[in-house]
């Protein structure tokens, strides 16, 4: 599920940054607990980042909260330090919970310390969770009736825990705005890399991307890696022909056309795409389209009509519908939210 988060600007009050809260609970997994940090920092953004001194601000701030205010002991067994008071969670624009080991997984129940601690939090606080961070949001009730998704390791425990939530453990993230569930470890730098695209914009995301070295987008349908062997040298090989359809993404292109640049049969080159990038080449070829519409609707003046060309949907009327599917907003909305200096 890609649905478009809230605008960014309408998450804090004018004047200050959005506020970031990472709470680390006992036995945090210490990789997920520095991914705010690491990619939502102003010199993430941008190295360069004016700062206070010249009146301007960065877009988020990130405090690190625990419980009781203490040091936690992550899981690879050193204390991490709080850098603010746990009351900054009732200020909170959006708060991330990441993955945690023992008893709450365990058990999928609480300390009564941490529901009233999560009751400060604003009505209005976007909250995200990191692999097994999933397991606090859902004991809090925030995921009842909703899709959902942890490590897949996890998630028969997730079910057996929460009957309520519809788990999906195929995916690498689900949004709904309001809450977002992302898989484990580096799925959580997908789900941080998707909200900063959805506040702040591709090219914000992708500066973000190229700093730390990695891909600047997997969607978040993308299929997690479970228990599947690395294909053999035999075996790979689409990555070549990815590259050539991205290069052409303003041409008609077809399965057939696919194969027939790789040098496989259909059959084959289907096979060997799903085991190497877990989607199919259809989806991903849809995605991409979309992909290219979003950065040029994002940072051109291109008609409508010239971006669906450009993107390979061939009419406005295919780029609206593709559009609305992906981030539930037609082209113009679309570019208005991205740009709000437009008419």
């Amino acid at each position: 599920m890609d649905v478009m988060c809230k605008d960014l600007a309408m998450r804090h009050e004018p004047g200050r940054p959005h506020l970031v809260v990472v709470l680390a609970l006992d036995t945090a997994v210490a990789f997920e607990v520095g991914l705010p940090h690491r990619f939502l920092r102003a010199n993430a953004l941008d190295p360069g980042w004016p700062g206070p001194a010249t009146g301007a601000h960065a877009p988020y701030d990130v405090h690190l909260v625990t419980l009781d205010d203490g040091p936690v002991t992550t899981s690879a067994g050193y204390a991490v330090l709080p850098t603010h008071p746990n009351t900054e969670l009732a200020r909170a624009d959006t708060v991330v919970v990441p993955g945690i080991n023992g008893d709450i997984v365990a058990t999928g129940s609480l300390p009564d310390e941490l529901r009233t601690l999560a009751a400060t939090a604003r009505p209005d606080a976007r909250w995200l969770s990191i692999c097994t961070g999933a397991f606090v949001l859902a004991a809090l009730g925030k995921l009842d009736g909703r899709e959902a998704t942890t490590h897949w390791c996890h998630a028969d425990a997730f079910r057996r825990h929460f009957p309520r939530v519809r788990l999906n453990a195929d995916v690498l993230y689900v949004d709904h705005g309001d809450v977002l569930t992302s898989a484990g470890n580096a799925a959580g730098i997908d789900l941080l890399l998707h909200v900063l695209r959805s506040d702040l914009g591709t090219e914000a995301a992708n500066r973000v991307a190229r700093g730390a070295v990695v891909a600047p987008w997997r969607a978040g349908g993308q299929a997690q890696f479970i228990d599947r062997p690395v294909p053999d040298e035999t075996d790979a090989g689409t990555g070549p022909t990815r590259a050539w359809v991205l290069e052409h993404l303003d041409e008609p292109i077809a399965l057939t056309d696919m194969a027939r640049h790789a040098g496989t049969s259909v059959r084959t080159f289907t096979r060997r795409f799903r085991e190497e990038t877990g989607e199919t080449a259809g989806s991903w070829l849809a995605r991409a389209r979309v992909d290219r519409a979003r950065h040029l609707l994002e940072t051109t003046d291109l008609p409508v009509d010239r971006v669906a060309a450009a993107a390979g949907f061939g009419t406005s009327a295919s780029l609206r519908q593709h559009l609305s599917v992906a981030v539930g907003l037609p082209p113009l909305a679309y570019r208005r939210t991205f740009r709000p200096e437009l008419p």
